[in-house]
């Protein structure tokens, strides 16, 4: 069996509408720039200061949310162990987000069948890190730091740079879906 490595297109954070709009379902990506690292109690926290003052603690126009909540980094590292967790989890949350500009959510597995319809409908991504590869995926971040929530410990909302980060677009724009793919080279990685 010979495994091939696939290709990736390069994209940069803030996401454009331009880019969101060309990228489909299946698609490899190489994601560089911000990410904001957000589980359940990060996301509900967001959402609690977007109801009482109606601003995030970070720019939501363009943003990408990272599903996940990093370990303590190992001495000379910048990070621990940062790998996706489930994203099904925090679809309550996700409408407020995406109707004020977050253009994707990064996670693992398929979503609630509400998350799905949210991100056709605002025009959002849904892009798939590898799930049990957060050891490895932590060479592509190069600076963290908390933003806010300290209070929450591992779940505190943290903004990471990244650099070539592999993802793969589970959701695109017009409704494809890579979870409901009978593509057999496609699952391998899900």
């Amino acid at each position: 069996m010979v495994i091939t490595r696939p290709s990736y297109r390069n994209v940069a954070t803030p996401l454009t509408r331009e880019v969101i709009l060309h990228l489909r379902a299946g698609e490899w990506i190489s994601l560089s720039g911000e990410m904001y690292l957000a589980r359940d109690a990060t996301m509900f926290s967001i959402i609690e200061e977007l109801e009482r003052t109606g601003e995030a603690p970070f720019v939501l126009q363009g943003a990408v949310i990272f599903h996940a909540g990093p370990a303590p980094p190992l001495p000379g590292k910048t990070v621990g162990a940062v790998g996706p967790t489930t994203s099904a989890r925090v679809d309550r949350f996700l409408e407020p987000l995406l109707e004020r500009g977050v253009a994707a959510t990064v996670g693992k597995g398929d979503r609630t069948l509400e998350g799905r319809k949210l991100h056709v409908r605002y025009g959002s991504l849904y892009l798939v890190a590898c799930g049990g590869a957060a050891a490895y995926l932590t060479n592509f971040v190069a600076e963290m730091e908390v933003l806010a929530y300290p209070n929450l410990g591992p779940q505190a909302l943290r903004r990471i740079i990244v650099e070539s980060f592999p993802l793969l677009v589970g959701y695109d724009t017009v409704g494809g879906n890579i979870f409901q793919r009978k593509n057999p080279e496609l699952r391998k990685y899900m």
